[in-house]
């Protein structure tokens, strides 16, 4: 029976999911029947890189990848992506400002979300805390949740308790 274990980095997974959030609301209306890609001009692109990547570092992260990434990373592409689209939250682009201006749709608000995930992500990834996956009988996976600062204990190195005297009054 193989016991191999996998661990999922939570915080890289969770800016991931922001990451393809986000690339998601671009095909979505952002203004009245405008989506992301049609509105901006560079911004689209700039957005989708920056959600690529996050999908690199968690492909870094769970070790597909052997380029290492510095830990300020994730952060500096969720701030950016938080920035960017709370500046087109605040200020419509060009496309669609005019005097009575387009209202805001779905895709600005999941654009939003994404990017707040992205920023939730990176911050929970400085934690190093991880989801454990072991088989179990019948070849089903448990999760359970694991500090990676931590070494791990095998089963044939138990720790042991050494039995204190009481202390004296």
């Amino acid at each position: 029976m193989d016991t191999r274990e996998t661990q999922l980095p939570i915080g890289p997974l969770i800016a991931a999911i922001g990451g393809i959030l986000l690339i998601v609301s671009l095909f979505v209306d952002w203004y009245d029947s405008v989506t992301g890609y049609t509105v901006f001009e560079f911004l689209d692109l700039l957005l989708t890189g920056l959600a690529l990547a996050t999908l690199f570092v968690l492909a870094s992260a769970m070790g597909a990848l052997r380029t290492p990434v510095r830990p300020g990373l994730l952060l500096g592409i969720g701030v950016l992506a938080l920035v960017i689209v709370l500046s087109q939250v605040v200020n419509d682009p060009p496309a669609v400002a005019g005097e009575r201006g387009n209202d805001q749709a779905t895709g600005i608000w999941l654009a939003l979300g994404g990017a707040a995930l992205m920023v939730a992500g990176a911050i929970l990834s400085s934690a190093r805390i991880a989801l454990s996956i072991e088989p179990r009988d019948g070849g089903r996976a448990a999760p359970t949740v694991t500090r990676t600062d931590e070494p791990p204990t095998r089963t044939d190195e138990a720790p042991t308790v050494v039995d204190e005297p009481p202390p004296r009054p």
